[in-house]
This record gives structure tokens, C-alpha cells and sequence, in this order.
């Protein structure tokens, strides 16, 4: 689609009117230069699951995964990069573009991968979204997001023995409790359908 390089209102109407493939398109995020140096390209269309920077704003210096993108109104929606409502609830915050860096590429797809011309060899499974393989013996490494798991306690050689109630004590059954009564529904009548 070719857009007039003047009358503003004609840019607007462009960016209102175009399809979701021009869309985007114009979401395309610059590459940090590690990723520039390995990739050769400036920019790329941003996905859900990348890791971006955000260079301006009050979260100015945040790394944080993108966990959507919104084509509709070019806006991308980040993890943990949230705004307090008036009634103290938390809202995702939505950023443009213009505001990211990419620091981490999203490669599970392998669509993309062709498109940036990378060999299977040269991606990592961290890259491709597998976990890897824990090693024979050595500790599992906890999933994003979650607390390491404490350590096991040591048996003790002083175990408890179970109570055994006195000679001569009487043991009384536990109370039961009650259950919940449940509600009955009124009857219908002629009038409530």
C-alpha cells in the first residue's frame, strides 16, 4: 500500500484503514545490537513471547516479555508492566513500538526462523521454548515463575511411636459435623415461565 509522504490526514486514514498483514508491518521493533550483529537486520515484526526494553516512559530500563500484541490499535501489552485504576486494581499498561527495543527473540516458530534465515543448529532450546533436559542425578531446575523447591528434611533416628491411649481410658468417637443444609428452589408457578 503506498501512503502519500505529506497530507497528514491522508497518513491517518492509512494507518486506519490497513490490513492486518500492512499492520503488521509497521509494528516492527528494533533489534538491540547483539541481536543485530547476529540476525543482520535492524528490525523485526514484534511477537508475543519476546523479550523487550523499554526505553521511555515511568518503566523506563524494564526488560519484560510481551504477552500480547494488538494489531488494532498498534499496541503492545508487557508482563508485570501494569497501571493502578481508581478503584486500586491493577491494568495492563499498552505501549507502542516506538517505545521498545527486542533483547530476545521469540523462536518456537519455525516460520520465523526461515524468515531470518537461521540454520536449526545455530538456535538454542532456550530460543525454541523447550526446557532442557535435566542431567541424570543433578537437581530439576524450577519452571519460570515458580519457587525452588526446599530441601528435603533428614530422617531422624528418634521416631515417634504412635499414642496409644492409657490402660483403663475410654476413647470417645469424634463428633461428626454437620453438613450444610442446602436451599430449596420455590415452585413454579403458572406465572414464572
Amino acid at each position: 500500500m503506498r501512503v502519500s509522504p505529506h497530507a497528514p490526514r491522508r497518513q491517518r486514514r492509512a494507518l486506519y484503514q490497513a490490513s492486518t498483514a500492512e499492520r503488521r508491518r509497521r509494528m516492527t521493533v528494533p533489534l538491540s545490537r547483539e541481536l543485530r550483529r547476529r540476525f543482520g537486520r535492524r528490525n523485526v515484526p514484534v511477537r508475543k513471547g519476546d523479550t523487550v526494553r523499554v526505553l521511555s516512559g515511568s518503566f523506563a530500563g524494564r526488560e519484560e516479555r510481551v504477552a500480547r500484541v494488538t494489531r488494532r490499535d498498534y499496541s503492545v501489552t508487557l508482563d508485570n508492566v501494569t497501571l493502578k485504576t481508581a478503584e486500586e486494581k491493577l491494568k495492563p499498561l499498552a505501549l507502542r513500538t516506538s517505545h521498545l527495543v527486542i533483547t530476545r527473540l521469540n523462536l518456537a516458530d519455525p516460520w520465523r526462523r526461515r524468515s531470518l534465515r537461521l540454520r536449526e543448529e545455530d538456535v538454542t532450546p532456550e530460543e525454541r521454548g523447550e526446557l532442557p533436559e535435566p542431567e541424570p542425578g543433578a537437581e530439576p531446575v524450577p519452571a519460570e515463575g515458580t519457587a525452588p523447591a526446599a530441601p528435603a528434611a533428614e530422617p531422624d533416628d528418634t521416631a515417634a511411636e504412635p499414642e496409644t491411649p492409657e490402660a483403663g481410658a475410654t476413647t470417645e468417637p469424634a463428633e461428626e459435623t454437620a453438613a450444610p443444609k442446602r436451599r430449596r428452589s420455590a415452585p413454579k408457578t403458572d406465572g414464572d415461565a
